[in-house]
């Protein structure tokens, strides 16, 4: 089964791929870590990678598809695939059909994970984490039993993102509206999309999906 995740930055989309990476055995693919990983490995996409990506210019969509079907064709990825982050534009949707399609594979689900844009504000700027442990909380839906103590750990070190702020909230929202939101109507059109309710409880999101899967 290959699906995608869509949703703004804070939806939650790598925590429920995660899940589903656990659960059905599918490979989570992060174009960051694709890239990294390819860089790395000295490929001949990864030195193409490197060479674009030093000299301060974007990855161009064709070469991010070629890592992604590189990737796919794994043995790991046998039983399909969760993009997490890709594409973000018609034209990488569109690329990336075209790719599936010379491979033999296909999309089954693409997944909206619907939000309101200030709800999922006030989630993302409370957000911080135990700097030992990772363990994450929020100012206001998950505090420290013991105030200024982790739960876990015990450690008394918390830390948040420098870009979990409102502005940068502000202007990542604004982004995923202008790219990101046309690919809807894109795999509407392809009888794929779905949509859950991305600001109910983690595990409510998650029975969703699951969901909407089992129909596919």
């Amino acid at each position: 089964m290959n699906i995608i995740l869509l949703g703004p930055p804070g939806a939650g989309k790598g925590t429920q791929a995660q899940r589903l990476q656990n659960d059905l055995g599918l490979v989570q693919l992060s174009t960051g870590d694709m890239l990294r990983a390819a860089v790395a490995s000295g490929s001949a996409l990864g030195q193409k990678a490197k060479g674009i990506m030093e000299a301060g210019k974007l990855v161009p969509d064709e070469l991010m598809v070629g890592l992604i079907e590189s990737r796919i064709g794994q043995p790991d990825a046998a039983k399909g695939f969760i993009l997490d982050g890709f594409p973000r534009t018609e034209a990488q949707a569109a690329a990336l059909d075209a790719m599936l399609a010379k491979s033999g594979k296909k999309l089954d689900k693409v997944i909206e994970m619907d939000v309101d844009e200030a709800a999922l504000t006030e989630r993302v700027v409370g957000r911080f984490t135990c700097a030992k442990c990772g363990t994450g909380y929020h100012n206001k839906f998950k505090r420290p039993k013991v105030d200024g103590i982790c739960d876990v750990c015990g450690s008394k070190e918390f830390t948040r993102r420098k870009d979990d702020n409102a502005d940068t909230m502000k202007t990542r929202m604004a982004a995923y509206r202008a790219q990101t939101e046309p690919l809807l109507p894109y795999y509407r059109a392809e009888g794929i999309l779905k949509k859950v309710d991305g600001m109910a409880a983690m595990d409510e999101v998650y029975r969703q999906i699951r969901a909407v899967l089992a129909g596919a």
